[in-house]
């Protein structure tokens, strides 16, 4: 088994802005002297996530992330007719033990990503509390937070700062989507008309503009499957299942950022996936000088087989084995390649 799968795509953006920064403009990074585009990691990791590949595939598997634990836990408290001063004060004894309160509330200062067990255990613990209309005991609490089989936090880890010792270590990185071309951010002026405007009063009832940009982005992700297994207990299917889902989705789902003004429903146009037990790297470096060429798509699939093939010869073979599709040509397939990346 594989220690490291390396995942390299190649995904071509229509006029869009997917992933908007404090001014509602397309999210750029300077690289190579020139501006580019930019989809944060965050915004790919939500993306996925919560993506009806991952939600179907691995159902009962995954968690949830939130502040409001100690909201719910009150409101169920209150339903069950606990008093409402008992229901805040049982409530928040039980949020703190995921995370640091804000004041005088029960609502956590950070978002925690909580498992579906955590939460049975949660919800089982209040339930016994309504019907023996007692404070919870230390004992109880200390097992709120318990090892966890959801693969969201698995994969993309926890921290919190107030309890390090519940933390999680992500087993999947996630680098910045990045434009393998210049950019330029265009503006798009739009105005919207009344329906019920008369001709007396024609004319626009709302004007704006908003900024969106195309390009060929290179998406970069490393999965420490050794470290996945061991989040996860050990439980060597629920990895393979996690990993070929998570791909799947970085394959065919992109954040939905503006996306019914620009309808960007992008796949992937070419992926390599590498395996092995060699360090990782990225193959960014291969776009340092922006790609100029006409064919986008083609001449960045060339320049990734390049840098690899030259990272090989200098450093010797940085991975044992490698599959790729490219939908340019029609070669390879996508259920191919997840077959591939559990070996």
């Amino acid at each position: 088994m594989s220690k490291f799968i390396q995942l390299h795509l190649l995904t071509s953006y229509p006029p869009s802005n997917p992933n908007r920064d404090d001014l509602g403009r397309p999210k750029t990074a300077r690289m190579g002297g020139v501006d580019r585009l930019r989809i944060s990691s965050q915004s790919l990791k939500r993306a996925w996530r919560t993506s009806d590949v991952c939600m179907d595939k691995l159902t009962g598997n995954t968690g949830i992330r939130t502040k409001h634990i100690g909201d719910e836990v009150y409101k169920r408290l209150v339903t069950g007719e606990i008093n409402e001063k008992k229901a805040m004060k049982w409530a928040g004894v039980i949020a703190s033990q995921f995370g640091k309160l804000k004041k005088d509330s029960v609502e956590i200062e950070q978002l925690v990503h909580v498992s579906k067990e955590e939460l049975e255990l949660v919800y089982a613990l209040v339930d016994k509390l309504i019907v023996e209309n007692r404070d919870p005991e230390n004992n109880e609490l200390k097992f709120l937070r318990n090892k966890v089989n959801s693969v969201d936090i698995a994969l993309f880890g926890r921290m919190l700062a107030s309890s390090p010792e519940k933390n999680i270590e992500a087993a999947a990185q996630v680098a910045h989507a990045i434009s393998v071309n210049q950019i330029v951010i265009e503006d798009d002026y739009f105005t919207a008309v009344d329906d019920l405007n008369s001709k007396e009063n024609a004319g626009a009832s709302h004007i704006s503009e908003a900024g969106f940009s195309s390009g060929v982005f290179y998406i970069y992700i490393c999965i420490n499957k050794t470290l996945l297994i061991e989040n996860l207990n050990g439980n060597i299917d629920l990895a393979n299942a996690a990993i070929q889902a998570y791909i799947e989705a970085a394959l065919t789902v992109a954040p939905s950022g503006k996306q019914n003004s620009y309808a960007n429903r992008v796949r992937a146009s070419y992926s390599l996936v590498e395996i092995g037990n060699q360090q990782p790297r990225s193959l960014s470096v291969a776009f340092l000088d922006p790609v100029t060429e006409k064919n986008q798509l083609e001449a960045s699939i060339n320049r990734i087989a390049t840098q690899k093939e030259n990272m090989d010869r200098v450093y010797g073979p940085c991975s044992e084995a490698d599959y790729s599709f490219n939908v340019c040509t029609g070669t390879g397939s996508m259920a191919d390649l997840l077959a591939f990346s559990c070996k």
